[in-house]
């Protein structure tokens, strides 16, 4: 079973850059997306008329921001979309949806600038960070098997972005987010990436500018972390750096489909 996460940074351009020819040949059961900018009735013709599957979007008051997606080839058995928070729900930025004994947390989760490229977000960032731990703890406690996964942006250690001493004041790399990050690892949850891939030089996200994304000049802000249960049933999890259409590139993980069972 795969699972993936993409950032397609506005789904009608990704569209336009090929997503649904990607999304056919992506061996996917599951792909949450984030930043679509987008109403269901927006959505491309090409994307409207998919075939073999499940479709979900959530989008944000303002419109062309934020806002997450599912596709989906089994149609889940709940999605849920609040955290009963006004200020969180008006930004589309949360799906929970569940798969058999499988639930998976798409998010959004919010950028630390404000609009004058200061920290003033931050900490709305950090507040939408532990309103969904708590929720996914919750689940967690009731038994199920959670994969929490979307654009995080934040890079939580120095091998998650090629130029760390630079960017130590950069909000995604301060260290208040970067803990908010190691408490969830010292909760239990996985960071399934780096179960496999220990070493440098793997990143999700590059700026759009002076050609980062040739030079490997990136971010690690995109991920799949798994509740300690998932783990069993985890198979491997990978970057696709060479997939554009985005800044971000997918990131995703190959599970035992057991994992779905009750």
């Amino acid at each position: 079973m795969r699972v993936v996460t993409w950032n397609v940074n506005g789904i009608r351009a990704c569209e336009g850059k090929g997503f649904s020819r990607w999304l056919a040949g992506a061996g996917a059961d599951v792909v949450g997306v984030q930043e679509v900018r987008a109403r269901e009735a927006q959505l491309p013709p090409t994307l409207a008329a998919l075939a073999g599957w499940h479709r979900h979007v959530v989008a944000a008051e303002q419109a062309g921001y934020s806002g997450v997606g599912l596709f989906s080839r089994r149609e889940p058995d709940d999605v849920e979309t609040s955290l009963s928070e006004a200020r969180f729900d008006r930004e589309g930025r949360l799906q929970v949806a569940r798969f058999g004994r499988l639930v998976v947390v798409n998010g959004y989760f919010p950028n630390g600038n404000g609009p004058n490229r200061d920290h003033s977000r931050i900490p709305y960032k950090l507040d939408f960070y532990r309103a969904v731990f708590e929720r996914v703890e919750r689940l967690r406690r009731g038994g199920a098997r959670v994969l929490v996964m979307g654009d995080f942006n934040t890079a939580h250690r120095e091998i998650d972005l090629a130029r760390p001493k630079e960017n130590v004041a950069t909000s995604g790399f301060t260290p208040a987010e970067r803990e908010e990050l190691d408490r969830w690892l010292r909760a239990g949850w996985v960071d399934t990436f780096r179960r496999f891939e220990p070493g440098p030089g793997h990143y999700s996200w590059w700026s759009q500018r002076q050609g980062a994304r040739q030079r490997n000049v990136g971010w690690r802000i995109d991920y799949v972390l798994g509740s300690p249960n998932v783990v069993p049933f985890l198979r491997g999890a990978w970057h696709q750096p060479t997939v554009l259409g985005s800044d971000h590139c997918p990131v995703g993980v190959d599970l035992d489909p057991a994992v779905v069972a009750r």
